[in-house]
């Protein structure tokens, strides 16, 4: 089976220098949110107390920043092209394909609580992506909440979002 990289590059979605370059800005934007909120709870070192809060964190964001606009600058002066496809459009396919549900699926845990949706969510994928029937995907996928359900609610004493199923039942 041929992997994306070997792929034509009419098929290339993203190429790999351009994602060393997004991850190399977002990382550069996370380490300043790190300082940002170090010098805010403090990066002093107090005389009998030790670091302040931010102290630590602050040097992390520092060394996040400084490594980050490092690669991207080895990135930006590189000789070769970089053009090799980091992503194609089939693997891009499948993300996508996996990724909206999951979104989906965030989105009607809020509606309808965590265990209805976790049983739709679950029967719908063994039956897409795994192509089961009905009469092995809608026990498996209850029984599975079910053991959720005891082990969350009953075992661990810890409420999960809930809808009007569980509200119906008395929970």
């Amino acid at each position: 089976m041929e992997s994306d990289r070997d792929t034509p590059s009419g098929d290339a979605l993203v190429s790999v220098r351009t994602m060393e370059i997004v991850v190399t800005l977002l990382f550069i934007a996370a380490g300043t949110v790190v300082i940002i909120d170090s010098l805010r709870l403090g990066i002093g070192w107090n005389e009998h107390e030790g670091p302040a809060s931010g102290y630590f964190p602050f040097y992390i964001g520092v060394i996040m920043m400084l490594a980050s606009a490092g690669i991207l600058i080895r990135t930006l002066l590189a000789r070769e092209s970089g053009s090799e496809s980091f992503v194609g459009v089939h693997a891009a396919r499948q993300v996508v394909l996996v990724l909206v549900p999951l979104l989906a699926y965030v989105g009607v845990t809020a509606l309808i609580g965590f265990y209805v949706a976790s049983a739709i969510y679950i029967a719908l994928f063994m039956r897409y992506f795994g192509r089961y029937g009905w009469t092995l995907n809608v026990p498996v996928a209850t029984g599975v909440v079910a053991l959720l359900f005891f082990t969350f609610e009953r075992w661990f004493l810890v409420p999960l979002p809930k809808g009007p199923i569980e509200a119906y039942f008395g929970y």
